[in-house]
């Protein structure tokens, strides 16, 4: 290469150099996957309707814990009676009459065929399987983000790919417009090498407006105001190693996610309380018995005739009373006897419900390992077509520089070395999301 040539070519680098190394002034948190995950869990508006729904049970919870304690009510009244009435000596009169009486009752449920206990229990089963619930709730937020997150690497890889294309379409048209310059090259030559860093413009134009679009999904997630000043961290993937995915079996998986996943955890909750859900509408065939008792007093006037005074009379008329009431069902049109059947329907449904979770829970798990299986072979063939495609890269622009290649030889070996350097990307990153779904099935934290 001659003196101007190399002279050109070092300007070029200088153009590259400070095309890749530019960034805005001002430093910018960077936000890791699990700040987003944490921060999503508290903000997240679907979250705290979840919450809403457990506080709901728990008060349903504390209802039926209450109804062991006993009914107190009081009443006070007042009557005023105009006109023709019976009197003392049993005879008609116009008299005006009014009465004022006070009273104060108290019931308590001594047996009710073990419906309270049986309403407690599946009380209690509720808000368990609604806190559970709420922990799916949180990793399905968690999982959003994760994908959201990764999207966001993937169109910042693919962006930085299409801005290393303009340098090197740059570069080479300033190197062609040196020739032209000098008369080694025509102006067709340096139109059609402006032609291609225009549409290398354009690619990159496009990548800066997916790669926002992903960033407003992630912050939208979050409930961020405005996704201005948002940067997510790059994860270290120096020691990303694809061997620990083909020791991994679905079933192995699923067997520890079993045990853990709240989603199932929620229906087999449910499905006990279903069986005391049974256990109430058989309540209906057994007697009930409750304690009453209580307090009363009355004072009354009648025009015409002396009355004691108010004292007198509330004294006079004081009464108490206890008792117990028993009632013993017989026939009450079948409604029992349909509640019952409609219990275990429902309880026949739960077990279908919590069937229909765990196959879907295996499926997903299938899937995630298939999905990581073939995300460790694309990202072992894309480092091996990295590595070629870079050679081939270099030698192709040296051909290029030197005149022994034309420039469709030289786009062609470009376009091939950056999509070879995008796919690289997109698949350490698909390796690595993947491998972070496989440890949060079997109970860690979704974390790269």
């Amino acid at each position: 290469m001659n003196k101007q040539a190399m002279r050109y070519s070092r300007r070029a680098l200088l153009f590259v150099l400070s095309t890749l190394c530019f960034c805005p002034a001002g430093a910018q948190k960077l936000w890791t996957l699990r700040e987003c995950c944490d921060y999503a869990v508290s903000h997240n508006i679907s979250i705290r309707q979840q919450e809403n729904q457990c506080r709901q049970q728990d008060i349903q919870l504390n209802n039926a814990k209450s109804m062991r304690l006993p009914d107190v009510s009081a009443s006070v009244g007042q009557n005023f009676s105009f006109g023709r009435g019976l009197t003392a000596s049993n005879t008609y009169s116009n008299t005006n009459t009014s009465s004022t009486s006070f009273s104060l009752g108290a019931s308590i449920p001594l047996f009710t065929g073990f419906q309270i206990p049986n309403q407690i229990k599946m009380n209690q089963l509720n808000l368990e399987a609604a806190t559970a619930d709420l922990e799916k709730a949180k990793n399905d937020i968690r999982m959003l983000v994760a994908q959201a997150y990764v999207q966001i690497l993937y169109n910042r890889e693919i962006a930085a790919v299409a801005h290393r294309q303009i340098a090197i379409d740059s570069m080479q048209v300033v190197r062609l417009q040196g020739m032209v310059d000098n008369g080694k090259a025509s102006g067709a030559q340096l139109s059609q090498q402006q032609a291609t860093l225009a549409g290398s413009q354009l690619t990159a134009t496009q990548a800066d407006n997916t790669l926002a679009l992903s960033v407003l999904t992630l912050t939208q997630l979050l409930e961020l105001p405005t996704p201005d000043g948002f940067s997510v961290a790059r994860p270290d993937t120096t020691s990303l190693n694809g061997d620990a995915v083909a020791a991994v079996s679905p079933d192995a998986v699923y067997a520890e996610a079993l045990g853990l996943k709240p989603e199932v955890l929620a229906q087999q909750l449910r499905l006990r309380s279903a069986s005391h859900n049974i256990k109430m509408a058989q309540a209906g065939y057994y007697p009930t018995l409750s304690l009453s008792g209580g307090l009363g007093t009355n004072y009354y006037t009648t025009s015409g005739f002396t009355s004691d005074a108010f004292g007198t009379q509330l004294k006079n008329n004081f009464s108490q009373y206890i008792g117990l009431n028993l009632s013993v069902p017989i026939f009450n049109r079948f409604q029992t006897r349909n509640s019952v059947r409609s219990a275990r329907v429902e309880q026949e449904n739960q077990q279908l419900l919590l069937d229909n979770t765990k196959k879907t829970l295996y499926k997903e798990i299938q899937q995630v390992c298939l999905n990581a299986t073939a995300a460790r072979a694309k990202h072992e063939s894309s480092k091996v077509a990295a590595v070629s495609s870079a050679d081939a890269f270099r030698l192709m622009q040296a051909k290029y520089e030197n005149g022994k290649a034309t420039m469709t030889e030289f786009n062609e070996a470009k376009n091939s070395y950056l999509r070879a350097e995008s796919d690289l990307v997109q698949a350490r990153y698909e390796l690595m999301y993947q491998q972070a779904l496989l440890r949060f099935y079997r109970g860690q934290n979704l974390d790269f």
